[in-house]
């Protein structure tokens, strides 16, 4: 107890040692030790060396012994974006910052800075050249027993844009938009302006002023397609884009609410739940993509899946008759519609008891016999994809004298009630059956575990909820950089991680 007392018998302060963060340090850094031997970096780097490159590598002006600054090695980018996003990175800010500080970033760059520009831009070149390499991907999951085609379950995720809901303008303010950017273009080139601004700075503008008026110009085109398809469905509500994304469209969000968005559309392996297709589409509906879908897996692949597995969104007559066409066995939701649903009735005034399924059809004199008695006879038919509807009606004196008409039709105030009699082609029929067996049924339900996996990952380890890139062309892009990413994770989780065990 005595120690701690000072001269004065007052107890005296600890000495602790002293953080000095104004010192220089000097250490000796073995670059491979940043990393275990078995961390996941280290597999994407391994992986990548695997692929064939020499499209990347064509397009590299500078060449040995000669004159220039070297470029950076396409497989460090590559590597780099899909580290990147493997843990959530999708800036090219935060890869740069992440390149000065974290260790997997250092030991894949060697210690040495990558500019975030020349990241930014690795990543929206090379198009074709990064579809390729998605499906030199494939090819190896496929050749190390990852995939078979044996089943493909496909499904469909709206994923926002970069642009909001309030930035959607009709066309008069495209227009006007477009003409003050072509108007500001001008007065960047006005030798009389007196603002001293650096080269850099005045190209940065210059860059950002183009980019706007391109955005504006791509707005008016759209603006056209939009025009044009609600022409064709006789919709009357005016068009509108965004500026900031004019190929965006306004889409039903899985959690509730529109935004703009793109429909991802994703084919995934039942074997390995590996990514064999993916693409992406301005509608907000999924039944139109799934033959498209189809022929990604085969353009990737070289062959058709043996089993497509979808949910009700894809299962429609149109569908059902292409997969029978080309052989392909369909497993799909049953919701592929009738012909005059109780919505529909309820939505006519119809009581419940004079609904379609209280007709009674009598197949010797093609007619239906109403709850009242009358006979409906055939009036047309009306043929569609996988189906004829065959329409029947009532002498329009038996339903305006009728007890029961206020219950049976009470909008119809001249002609006899009519019900719809569907034939499904023998395709249809066969679907229909197939689905009702309990080893179809079974299939269904390992479709949710397969299909929405990928989308689920792609979304919340990714994070990829919206998109950073403008434009159809780039949002592609983004896509396939997450879905290449992805499957590497699944062949890292497979194959490369279980030889650490």
């Amino acid at each position: 107890m005595e120690k701690n007392l000072g001269k004065r018998g007052e107890k005296s302060k600890p000495r602790l040692k002293q953080i000095n963060r104004q010192q220089m340090v000097m250490r000796p850094m073995d670059v491979e030790q940043l990393v275990p031997e078995d961390h996941e970096v280290r597999g994407v780097w391994e992986f990548v060396g695997r692929l064939d490159l020499s499209e990347y590598y064509e397009d590299i002006e500078v060449q040995e012994g000669e004159a220039g600054r070297p470029a950076m090695d396409p497989r460090l980018m590559i590597s780099l974006w899909v580290y990147a996003y493997s843990k959530g990175v999708s800036s090219a800010r935060e890869v740069c910052r992440l390149c000065e500080s974290d260790p997997a970033y250092q030991w894949l760059t060697g210690l040495e800075g990558v500019n975030y520009h020349t990241l930014s831009d690795f990543r929206v070149e090379h198009k074709e050249a990064l579809d390729e390499l998605f499906t030199e991907v494939l090819g190896l999951l496929s050749a190390e027993g990852l995939i078979t085609l044996e089943r493909v379950m496909h499904d469909g995720t709206k994923i926002k844009a970069c642009a909001s809901s309030d930035t959607f303008r009709r066309e008069n303010r495209v227009r006007a938009h477009l003409e003050a950017a072509r108007q500001q273009v001008a007065e960047m080139g006005d030798p009389r302006s007196t603002e001293e601004v650096t080269p850099r700075v005045t190209k940065a503008r210059q860059r950002a002023v183009k980019e706007k008026r391109e955005r504006l110009e791509k707005a008016l085109e759209e603006l056209g397609k939009l025009r044009a398809l609600k022409s064709r469905q006789e919709d009357k509500k005016e068009v509108r884009v965004s500026p900031s994304d004019p190929e965006a469209r306004i889409m039903k969000q899985p959690g509730g609410g529109y935004a703009p968005s793109y429909n991802v559309q994703i084919s995934t392996d039942a074997k390995e739940k590996v990514i064999v297709g993916i693409g992406v589409s301005q509608s907000g509906s999924d039944y139109e993509e799934l033959v498209s879908a189809v022929d990604r897996v085969e353009s990737k692949m070289g062959k058709e899946p043996a089993q497509v597995v979808v949910d009700g969104g894809f299962t429609s007559r149109e569908n059902i008759l292409a997969m029978s066409g080309r052989e392909i066995d369909f497993i799909g939701n049953m919701g592929i519609g009738v012909v005059q649903s109780a919505g529909q009735m309820k939505r006519r005034g119809v009581d419940p008891s004079f609904y379609p399924n209280a007709f009674e059809y009598d197949a010797l004199s093609d007619s239906f016999r109403c709850p009242a008695g009358k006979i409906l006879r055939p009036e047309g038919e009306e043929k569609r994809p996988g189906r004829i509807n065959y329409r029947y009606r009532a002498c329009p004196g038996d339903c305006q004298r009728c007890a029961f008409r206020e219950k049976c039709c009470p909008q119809n105030k001249a002609k006899g009630r009519t019900i719809v009699r569907g034939v499904d082609a023998l395709e249809v029929s066969a679907f229909i059956a197939k689905m009702e067996t309990d080893e179809a049924k079974k299939i269904y339900r390992q479709r949710g575990e397969v299909a929405e996996f990928p989308n689920a990952w792609i979304k919340a380890k990714i994070g990829l909820r919206q998109f950073r890139l403008r434009g159809l062309n780039k949002v592609g892009m983004e896509v396939l950089w997450a879905a290449l990413t992805y499957n590497i994770k699944q062949w890292i989780r497979l194959r490369w991680r279980p030889q650490w065990a």
